[in-house]
């Protein structure tokens, strides 16, 4: 499973009279050394974002606000969609995989990454992308 895009569930501390904490941590709950953190916000919902993928960089994100849809093809041409609607729900991204993705209004999109950014890393071209052999 962690060559595959999937859905990584991380523990919600609190309660409602509250409020919640969530907790992401290397070793413990993401899979990877992060090496960079960004966020995106402000998205048009009528852009679709993405349209790419990364040669090595993994990478977990969550819709800390909002609903965000992740649609993302691997190397074999399986093809997932990813609906990210709460705060504690990341999905984990591997390497070469291709990836499209929706906001809803306001939504803001948090990413933890495994590299550093390098421009290198993305092949942005979809026909690269289903050419590409590992």
């Amino acid at each position: 499973m962690a060559n595959k895009p999937h859905i990584i569930e991380l523990e919600k501390i609190g309660s409602p009279s509250l409020g919640y904490i969530t907790v992401a941590e290397y070793q413990k709950n993401i899979p990877f050394e992060i090496k960079r953190v960004y966020w995106t916000y402000f998205t048009p919902n009528e852009v679709l974002r993405g349209g790419h993928a990364h040669k090595k960089l993994n990478q977990v994100i969550f819709a800390v606000s909002g609903i965000i849809t992740f649609t993302t093809e691997d190397l074999q041409g399986n093809k997932e969609t990813f609906v990210l609607d709460s705060p504690n729900k990341g999905l984990f991204i591997p390497e070469k995989i291709w990836r499209d993705i929706q906001f809803s209004h306001n939504a803001v999109l948090l990413c933890l990454a495994s590299e550093i950014y390098d421009v290198e890393d993305y092949i942005r071209d979809y026909s690269e992308f289903k050419a590409w052999k590992k």
